[in-house]
């Protein structure tokens, strides 16, 4: 019956146009009740994008048993089901795509279920990293990069009108995300005026050890200074 409600509102939805449409037109090119209608979908925009929630769920459900080892990985492959969703119905994600780019509402409505993507991604990221801080960021970071990866190719390929391998463009912009984002975090870097000056003390040729200093070009005397004498203390 889902499916049967969805078929006739998106049906309808190309004939007279999403605004035109009631749920009481719909119901009737179903040959079901109004009840019946809102048992399976709170809204019209609900009835555009049916296969939403099944998708979380499988999403979910995939990232509970996904490996620990590599959880940029996990979450790169977890956006494929979306892919693998738009592409099993060619025809019926490109007029969704052309229906949504048209209408205001469906736009925003899009918005709120990439959203919910996006938040189960970031979830599990972190359980990985940690809820706080630095890890907290890093989950919202990767999980927003693995989104617009994810939509950047899917779009690419709905634009083309569903023409060719979806997975092309995404594998490739989701490969960046995986090689910028599974590195490990860098150790923060040291302001030029904070870094210290480098000396190195090398045997001499007999009268003692020689002092090397080098400094940053324009850096004040007083450090240069500073560290002469720290250098020569220690030696």
């Amino acid at each position: 019956m889902r499916e049967v409600l969805a078929q006739a509102a998106f049906q309808l939805f190309l004939e007279r146009g999403f605004e035109r449409t009631t749920v009481d037109d719909i119901v009737a090119r179903a040959g079901v009740g109004r009840r019946s209608f809102f048992r399976y979908f709170p809204s019209k925009e609900d009835a555009v994008f049916p296969d939403h929630e099944r998708c979380l769920a499988e999403m979910t459900e995939f990232l509970a048993a996904a490996d620990d080892g590599d959880p940029v990985g996990a979450v790169s492959d977890a956006a494929r089901i979306v892919l693998r969703m738009y592409a099993a119905d060619p025809e019926f994600s490109v007029q969704r795509y052309r229906l949504t780019r048209e209408v205001p509402g469906l736009r925003t409505y899009e918005l709120s279920v990439v959203r919910r993507y996006e938040q189960t991604l970031a979830g599990h990221l972190r359980s990985r990293f940690g809820a706080d801080g630095d890890g907290a960021l890093r989950a919202e970071v990767i999980a927003a990069s693995v989104v617009a990866a994810h939509n950047n190719g899917l779009r690419l390929w709905l634009r083309s009108g569903g023409e060719g391998d979806p997975e092309v463009a995404v594998d490739h912009a989701l490969a960046l995300v995986r090689d910028v984002w599974s590195r490990p975090a860098a150790a923060p870097a040291v302001s030029e005026a904070a870094a210290p000056a480098l000396s190195l003390a090398v045997p001499g040729d007999g009268e003692g050890e020689v002092v090397v200093m080098v400094a940053r070009k324009g850096a004040p005397m007083w450090r240069v200074v500073q560290q002469i004498e720290a250098a020569v203390g220690e030696n």
